[in-house]
């Protein structure tokens, strides 16, 4: 049998890198070797930027719904623990929209938050 070179998918590869690797600087978008390294590194980070994203929504949903909270003499925690007891089961997206958007319907929340804890 004739041996079968690796030409054609190593291009295929190598090419594949390199698009990944578009708009990167200088050698990082022209070299193999270089690319390859810029290109795990950044598919690491753009992995843990997902993570981070996450995160990073939920801590901005719960300054608005302290904020919000303040705003009607009581704190984010109280709140947070008034709701439950009440029975309220509202994540704290929903309850940072409402806050930002309908802040009478907020105020009436943390109203029955209050009676709850009470």
């Amino acid at each position: 049998m004739a041996r079968i070179k690796g030409g054609v998918n190593a291009k295929k590869r190598h090419n594949r890198v390199l698009k990944l690797a578009k708009g990167f600087y200088g050698a990082r978008s022209k070299q193999y070797r270089v690319a390859k390294q810029s290109v795990m590194r950044a598919l690491t980070a753009s992995y843990a930027g997902r993570k981070q994203k996450k995160r990073q929504y939920r801590q901005l949903w719960i300054a608005r719904i302290n904020a919000a909270t303040r705003m009607n003499d009581m704190s984010y925690s109280q709140f947070m623990h008034g709701l439950k007891v009440a029975g309220i089961d509202l994540n704290r997206k929903v309850l940072a929209d409402i806050a930002v958007s309908d802040p009478k319907g907020f105020a009436t929340l943390v109203e029955s938050a209050k009676k709850a804890l009470v």
